[in-house]
């Protein structure tokens, strides 16, 4: 018996091009206040967020992930053919089966390449990213696509005061491929299922199924059926992040071969203005130092939340192409990745462009 073939790949990676899409949508705090019981300042005060986009008329996870995709390559400068894999962070695709990175893939003209979801929360494009740089490093793909989709206003109850005020939509996206210098750093990754429902669904699917069933019969106005959507348990939620964090901030800078005053800019997960303000701090990062503020104008868009804060800050101005930056994506799961990454070139063609 001949001896099995091994795949030999490259040893260093990089983020080559990012891409996004904002909806057309802007929802105000206001806007949301119109059904639930807040007010703008309270929700400013806890959260930073000030406004968020949603999807309407013919925008969908689907357009939106295609679209980032797009201008993901395009920004990068590869070919589309050398794209050999694409890899969907998402939580909120509108089917398990069938899931949506074949879908997105043929889409943007690669069906045939091999492409699946990954479903890790808010941590998900953290985990994809890892994914997609460990695959070119072992040689099973030269190129990998990421993208970072969600659309959370479809599953999230408006009038809940702990989540209807956070979530916006959006897609984001990267190109991983070969490069002279390492600019991804090993993934530092975990998760909690002991407190996997700290952040949930009010319904898991059966359960869904049946009650629509047992209620089709029933007077809609009189007894809903209601909703399947996300819930969360706050302050559960912000006692392991405020444990498991710190850690995870730690392992990173340990792991990655270079020191907190190496670091130029930090790209957290937009949960929380102030969660993000207090590691900047913790870290011991200098008051100028650039720190993502995606949240205030984008909120939490969970898979999608560190590409699209990536491609503000590169956008924008407020960082460079070529800066070395932190990342750590938290959330459902409950999940963590981070990384230390090079930024990839301010994109061309940006999901600013012709926004109102």
């Amino acid at each position: 018996m001949g001896q099995l073939a091994v795949n030999t790949g490259h040893q260093n990676v990089a983020m080559l091009g990012i891409g996004a899409y904002r909806p057309r949508r802007l929802v105000s705090n206001d806007e949301v206040c119109e059904v639930l019981d807040s007010t703008d300042e309270w929700i400013f005060e806890r959260s930073g967020i000030r406004n968020r986009r949603w999807i309407s008329g013919d925008e969908s996870a689907r357009s939106m992930a295609a679209a980032a995709a797009e201008r993901a390559i395009a920004n990068s400068g590869v070919d589309k053919e050398k794209i050999g894999a694409l890899i969907l962070a998402t939580n909120s695709w509108k089917t398990k089966i069938p899931h949506g990175g074949p879908i997105v893939a043929f889409d943007i003209g690669l069906n045939g390449i091999p492409a699946y979801d990954v479903a890790a929360g808010c941590g998900g494009f953290g985990y994809a990213l890892g994914v997609a740089a460990d695959t070119v490093r072992a040689g099973s793909a030269e190129f990998v696509l990421v993208v970072g989709v969600e659309t959370m206003s479809v599953v999230m109850d408006p009038t809940d005061r702990n989540t209807a005020f956070i979530f916006g939509d959006g897609a984001g996206a990267v190109v991983v491929g070969p490069s002279e210098e390492n600019g991804i750093s090993p993934t530092v990754w975990g998760s909690d299922g002991e407190n996997a429902e700290a952040i949930g669904q009010n319904y898991d699917i059966p359960e869904y199924m049946d009650r629509a069933q047992e209620f089709q019969h029933k007077d809609p106005e009189t007894d809903p059926v209601g909703r399947m959507v996300v819930t969360m348990q706050g302050p559960r939620v912000f006692r392991w992040a405020a444990i498991t964090l710190p850690k995870a901030l730690a392992a990173v800078i340990d792991t990655s071969g270079v020191s907190v005053d190496d670091i130029e800019v930090f790209i957290p997960h937009q949960a929380n203005a102030r969660i993000n303000e207090l590691m900047k701090k913790n870290l011991g990062f200098p008051d100028d130092l650039p720190m993502a503020g995606d949240i205030e104008n984008t909120g939490n868009t969970s898979a999608a939340s560190i590409p699209l804060a990536m491609e503000e800050m590169l956008a924008t101005g407020k960082a460079k192409g070529g800066q070395t930056a932190m990342l750590l994506g938290f959330g459902a799961g409950l999940s963590y990745a981070g990384a230390i990454v090079t930024l990839p070139p301010a994109p061309a063609v940006s999901s600013f462009d012709g926004l109102d």
